[in-house]
């Protein structure tokens, strides 16, 4: 008889592939407690918790508990560092106000250069169609020059509209 599945433990492998997705929430769930977060919502809503400019300057790192409470680490930028700890109280009542209970009574900073993540590249717009009467259409030379006034066409044509 199988033994019931624990949904906190990672499943075995037996010499075959399975999908990733079966085991990312437990394995999720496993970083997250390392970090000492028992709730993952302080990291996945951090911009929306803190505000945009202060996600920009720092980011959680760990949550500990302390003898007075908890103990939040950000990474933070090294010249905001500075400017961030005048704003501790407020940023620790927006964090517990946003939790529900008292998660944080302390902020603590490490200073260190963040990388900013990479925003989506743009959605590129199907190139227009060039008018029939174009003069660029008429064009017998080399096919790199043609080419590249087909571009530039369609360019002049995408901004006229």
């Amino acid at each position: 008889m199988p033994k019931p599945k624990d949904p906190d433990t990672p499943p075995e492998r037996r010499k075959w592939v399975g999908p990733v997705g079966n085991d990312a929430p437990v394995l999720g769930a496993a970083a997250f407690a390392r970090a000492g977060f028992s709730d993952p919502t302080l990291v996945l809503h951090w911009e929306k918790i803190a505000g945009p400019e202060v996600a920009r300057l720092a980011r959680p790192l760990r949550l500990s508990q302390g003898a007075h409470g908890g103990v939040l680490t950000l990474m933070a930028e090294p010249a905001a560092a500075v400017f961030l700890s005048h704003e501790t109280r407020a940023l620790a009542e927006r964090i517990n106000g946003y939790l529900g209970r008292p998660a944080v009574a302390r902020l603590k900073f490490v200073q260190m250069a963040l990388t900013q993540p990479e925003k989506p590249p743009p959605i590129a717009k199907p190139a227009p169609d060039i008018a029939p009467d174009d003069p660029v259409r008429s064009y017998t030379g080399p096919e790199g020059l043609r080419e590249a006034l087909m571009r530039l066409a369609r360019a002049r044509h995408s901004q006229t509209r």
